[in-house]
């Protein structure tokens, strides 16, 4: 069972129908799929048509980074951070490295100006 997981995993179905005694807990061990139905009385066309899920699913694999369409795909979002001045001197090793490293002066001197 675990390497067949491994597979479904991989594969990162469109629809993946889980049809077994175990379905509650083979679904807990999915990473990658659109949507997934659980049990013999839940068959992808209720989900395309009825059930209330998102028809518009990634296809081709597509489901190991991205999910289906949903509302929260038309939802507008704006991440903030707020660095104390030690948490800046614990974290700007890493930063300026990376940044180095991409050749990012700007980015480097970002940080080591604040220090």
């Amino acid at each position: 069972m675990d390497d067949a997981i491994e597979l479904v995993n991989a594969y990162a179905a469109e629809h993946l129908i889980i049809a077994c005694e175990q379905d509650e807990w083979i679904a807990e061990k999915i990473t990658n799929a659109g949507s997934v139905f659980l049990g013999n009385y839940s068959p992808e066309s209720v989900g395309d048509y009825a059930s209330g899920t998102n028809h518009t699913l990634p296809t081709n694999g597509f489901a190991r980074a991205y999910s289906g369409v949903s509302l929260d795909s038309f939802v507008k979002k704006i991440t903030y951070q707020r660095l104390t001045k030690e948490g800046l001197i614990a974290i700007a090793p890493t930063v300026t490295a990376m940044a180095a490293a991409e050749g990012l002066d700007a980015h480097k001197k970002a940080v080591t100006i604040r220090l």
